[in-house]
């Protein structure tokens, strides 16, 4: 028996436990992308299929629709891979374990990837309906948007007649997107030497952070366990003789690190687990409930010789850590309370001769992303370091006339009985690449309600997932 298959609308958690049996986190995403071939070929369905893994679907319109201009549905097929630190879960091969909880779709000890598995299950159901009336439909299914977007900035979008495009990428419930903020991935490498040492070796792990989304929550202020570290080891260099072997945090720079670990040592083991302790109980009274599992584990092992950093290697590395610019850096003024530039330290990876640190910068406003560009670049010139620029997105810029945001802004209205909220978001969204290639796209945005998505506390409301059905099927009604 199926997890989910008693849940409703049962056409679309049919697809998405599907979804859910295959592996498809960002670079993975061939055998996804072949079973929506495959879904295509099934139902005679005419199919595209890139080198990069991309998908179009297309479906003309039902009885009365023949002659509609086409509408373009869009998702991604990637997903986000988190697990807890107890879980053997293998992303490469495992299915996801689903389960329902209190009203929502969760998977054990792993991320859901209802980002964005709940939109192809959705443009799945769709094509595969015979009762639904609809314009011609041309659904597009793209690969590696959690990690710098790759597959819209790779697509070809000549083979699409529609205009009119409906992203599938959004978890606030009732809210319509029609804008976002443009990015990129800055990665900063400083070099270190290394020399040998004798003492008490502490391996000291920082973990139980929310984490979370950098573009969706990063206005929570949430605790970043790679900063946290910085802090800590701080407090640490300013009290003590220490050296740093290694600082290892976080996988992914759109994900806020929920834990991360470093090794030190010192000759004053006693004296280093009193500061540890002292900062771990002032972070708990900042963080109050915020961060409930907040802790810092500590393991020890005695007169040991160790590699580590050279003095002033590791001094460069704590300072930087410590003062980096990390969170929102500005708010929106011309939307109140719209987060509009911020970034987040999501890596930090040591090797032997090198320490990186990976982020990601946002913002709705191209000269304040070139503002914090340049200053991360600063950074490393002043440090001695390089750096890398990567997966750079534009900002989706709102459009004042459009055709398709009206329609689904009435049927909001119809739904929930008062006037949606239309906004903008400070996360990127595939619809700023999207327009780009194509100028003419009208796009919006919006989608189930989701938490916690890009961590192992992502969940799916099933009934905020029903009533997202009727309203896609409700606007497709409208656009005849």
């Amino acid at each position: 028996m199926a997890v989910l298959e008693e849940l409703e609308p049962q056409e679309v958690f049919h697809y998405f436990e599907e979804l859910s049996q295959i592996p498809r986190g960002t670079f993975n995403t061939k055998a996804v992308s072949d079973y929506c071939v495959k879904f295509a070929n099934d139902r005679g369905l005419e199919v595209i299929q890139d080198e990069l893994n991309n998908v179009i679907i297309k479906k003309p319109g039902t009885e009365g629709y023949e002659e509609s201009e086409p509408v373009i549905v869009q998702g991604h097929l990637d997903m986000v891979c988190e697990k807890t630190e107890v879980s053997d879960h293998d992303f490469e091969k495992d299915p996801l374990d689903l389960y329902v909880e209190d009203g929502f779709v969760k998977a054990r000890d792993t991320t859901l990837g209802a980002d964005d598995g709940i939109a192809v299950a959705i443009a799945l159901a769709l094509l595969d309906s015979d009762t639904i009336p609809h314009p011609p439909l041309e659904a597009v299914f793209t690969v590696d948007e959690e990690v710098g977007m790759g597959g819209a900035g790779g697509i070809d979008l000549t083979p699409l007649k529609g205009k009119m495009l409906i992203n599938l990428d959004s978890e606030d419930e009732g809210t319509i997107i029609a804008g976002c903020a443009g990015g990129l991935s800055f990665c900063m490498n400083l070099p270190v030497g290394r020399k040998q040492v004798t003492g008490d070796c502490l391996e000291v792990t920082i973990r139980g952070l929310k984490g979370g989304h950098s573009g969706m929550e990063i206005h929570h202020q949430r605790g970043n366990a790679n900063k946290l570290a910085g802090r800590l080891l701080n407090r640490l260099n300013q009290n003590m003789d220490i050296s740093l072997a290694e600082v290892q945090g976080g996988a992914k720079d759109n994900v806020i690190p929920s834990a991360c670990t470093f090794t030190i040592v010192v000759h004053d083991s006693v004296k280093a687990e009193m500061i540890i302790e002292n900062m771990e109980n002032v972070w708990k009274q900042e963080f109050g409930e915020d961060e409930p599992e907040l802790e810092v584990i500590v393991t020890k092992t005695e007169n040991i010789e160790k590699s580590v950093m050279s003095d002033m290697d590791m001094k460069k590395v704590i300072f930087f850590i410590n003062n980096c610019q990390n969170g929102v850096y500005g708010f929106s003024r011309s939307l109140k309370g719209l987060v509009e530039t911020s970034d987040n330290l999501g890596v930090v990876t040591t090797e032997e001769n090198k320490i990186s640190f990976v982020f990601l910068i946002r913002s709705s406003v191209s000269s304040k992303m070139e503002e914090m560009k340049e200053a991360f670049i600063s950074w490393a010139e002043f440090l001695g370091g390089t750096y890398e620029l990567s997966g750079a997105y534009p900002a989706w810029m709102y459009k004042e006339n459009s055709k398709i945001r009206p329609i689904v802004a009435e049927v909001f209205e119809k739904v929930y009985g008062k006037t949606p909220n239309i906004s903008t978001i400070h996360a990127g969204l595939e619809c700023g690449l999207l327009s780009g290639k194509k100028p003419e796209l009208d796009c919006v945005s919006f989608g189930p309600r989701m938490y916690d998505i890009h961590s192992v506390n992502e969940r799916l409301d099933i009934a905020s997932t029903w009533r997202m059905w009727n309203i896609i099927k409700e606007v497709l009604k409208e656009c005849k």
